[in-house]
């Protein structure tokens, strides 16, 4: 495989395998988000409501682009990013991956709605943290400015899905006093008026179609840490694209890291300058005409993406210094350097395909622990129609957003706290099962300590035990 001995293929196949367990168990622990509304309002049969959820999942994969999985990559120091050693690479994604499995599962078992997203990123930033106490890596962390953003998105988020969901049944109450049908409970097996039933259909697979385009990238971005780590040659850089068009690129680079290097303004840049002074020498000496990437060795396209990364680095730096965010030689600098990230922020389709599956089917399977949940045991009345529609229609749109701005979110998180803030709106908090939200509270503040202290532990223990 790959032109990889037995061992290493077997090894390859194994971490392939946990990343699809990973995606299988997001899936069928992710699926209540959307089909609890569908199926507690009689708008759907569940077997229906779970298969079409698990369709759309599936088709938002492929769909949803890879921002997210690298802004869940790039959460990582670039150090480890750029560590060629085949056993640390593996260490680094094993304990990411056992983490967020154990994790998931076990809130699973114990029927509280968790976040896949919330759990990924509390197993990064343990890596993170646990790479920067090893010896030797200096001040190496976690990239602290992505993880404020992902953090940021995750704690904003349930508040954004409660109170847009009050709000949202508020106005729709006064716009729709004279059908009073609309919220009330469903009556036995009576399914709601066809129009409210094909709104609660329409959101309930956009929430599931968002919730692939979002949550699928994650998978995609610990497939292709995998990948790279064991198979640089293959991986490390988009074959799609030709080598003269790297090269073009680098050149563009090259002239404006000139200009701004005989900008006198920018002489106080000098040492940040002499950092991505090194990285973009070796992409010129590796990009020339003379280099030859058809070689099947893991140098020169690790190393060029190696160096990729480092300029991006090096460049981001100089961008978010205040003093010179406005420089218009800083600009191009940067647009330039980020231009190169078509090479190194991509995704084959194969792996694309089998996210996408993983996901789907594992929509399809064990679902039921946390519709309950979802549907009985966060309010302490029956679920309307009106409250579904608010914390679907709430749901997609955020998680659609986000997506679109490169950023995870929590589909556990938006759809419980939507449907909260629908159930608050309805009855005040006496309406709400308080149990209930205190366990979800619980798991909500304790996914990340729980998370980021197990991740780094086995990462030093694989660390200390391999090498």
């Amino acid at each position: 495989m790959f032109g990889l001995d037995f061992g290493s293929s077997v090894l390859l196949l194994m971490c392939i395998v946990c990343v699809c367990a990973f995606e299988f168990i997001n899936g069928f622990h992710d699926t209540a988000n959307a089909v609890a509304t569908v199926i507690y309002t009689n708008s759907m049969k569940p077997w229906r409501a779970v298969m079409l959820s698990g369709i759309l999942n599936g088709i938002g994969v492929f769909v949803g682009g890879t921002a997210v999985a690298m802004g869940i990559i790039n959460m990582l120091p670039v150090e480890t990013l750029v560590d060629q050693n085949m056993v640390h690479s593996l260490g680094m994604v094993a304990a990411i991956l056992l983490t967020a499995i154990f994790w998931n599962l076990g809130t699973w078992l114990l029927s509280i709605p968790a976040s896949s997203s919330h759990t990924l990123v509390g197993a990064i930033i343990g890596v993170g943290i646990a790479y920067s106490l090893l010896p030797g890596t200096g001040e190496a962390a976690v990239n602290w400015h992505k993880a404020g953003e992902v953090g940021l998105s995750l704690l904003i988020s349930p508040l954004f899905g409660f109170i847009l969901a009050l709000m949202l049944l508020s106005l729709l109450a006064l716009a729709l006093k004279k059908n009073a049908s609309v919220f009330k409970a469903p009556e036995g097996n009576t399914p709601p008026p066809l129009w409210i039933r094909c709104i609660l259909i329409c959101t309930c697979g956009l929430v599931s179609f968002s919730h692939g385009s979002n949550d699928g990238q994650k998978g995609i971005g610990l497939m292709m840490l995998i990948l790279i780590g064991i198979v640089p040659a293959k991986f490390a850089l988009d074959d799609r694209i030709a080598k003269n068009e790297i090269a073009d690129r680098v050149s563009v680079v090259q002239r404006n890291w000139e200009k701004l290097e005989s900008d006198p303004s920018a002489s106080t840049l000098k040492v940040v300058l002499d950092k991505a002074r090194g990285p973009l020498t070796l992409l010129a000496s590796l990009t020339s005409a003379t280099t030859d990437l058809s070689v099947r060795g893991e140098t020169p396209a690790f190393e060029i993406r190696k160096n990729i990364l480092l300029l991006r680095n090096e460049t981001k730096h100089l961008k978010d210094d205040p003093k010179y965010s406005n420089s218009k030689s800083m600009k191009s600098l940067f647009e330039s350097a980020e231009a190169l990230k078509m090479h190194t922020d991509y995704s084959p389709t194969w792996v694309i395909v089998l996210i996408a599956l993983s996901l789907g089917i594992g929509t399809m399977i064990g679902w039921k622990r946390i519709v309950v949940t979802i549907g009985e045991k966060i309010g302490k009345t029956h679920l309307t129609y009106a409250q579904g529609a608010s914390a679907e229609i709430v749901a997609a749109s955020t998680i659609a957003a986000s997506t679109y701005l490169g950023l995870p979110v929590s589909t556990t998180h938006v759809l419980s706290s939507g449907i909260a803030g629908a159930m608050f709106a309805s009855g005040g908090v006496n309406n709400l099962e308080r149990s209930m939200i205190t366990k979800i509270l619980l798991a909500w503040v304790l996914t990340l300590p729980v998370c980021l202290t197990m991740s780094g532990t086995l990462f030093l223990l694989f660390r200390y035990m391999f090498g």
